[in-house]
């Protein structure tokens, strides 16, 4: 509801904050194929989120923070698949358990 909410007023961007915090894995699908729709409609949207496997499947661009500094930026491929910085190897190593 609160992301049909705030689409009333046909914003630009969306902005989301853990969207999909708190809630059980069959409302986290709602949810994130409702973010994939509007994503598919060319909505401009800015998120946070500690799911990267859904970050990886809907972003264009992912930043990666640790330590309130950004460590990475660029396309999901690059970020998530073959990360330049050490910090971002070893949270990619930990979180998707691969080789990064």
């Amino acid at each position: 509801m609160a992301i049909a909410r705030a689409l009333m007023p046909d914003p630009k961007p969306m902005l989301f904050d853990e969207v999909t915090s708190a809630l059980d894995p069959e409302r986290v699908a709602e949810v994130e194929a409702v973010i994939m729709g509007l994503a598919e409609q060319g909505m401009p949207m800015m998120m946070v989120t500690h799911d990267m496997w859904f970050a990886r499947d809907v972003a264009s661009r992912v930043i990666f923070c640790a330590g309130g500094v950004v460590v990475e930026d660029g396309p999901p491929e690059q970020v998530l698949g073959e990360p330049k910085e050490e910090r971002t190897r070893e949270f990619i190593n930990r979180v998707f358990h691969i080789k990064a």
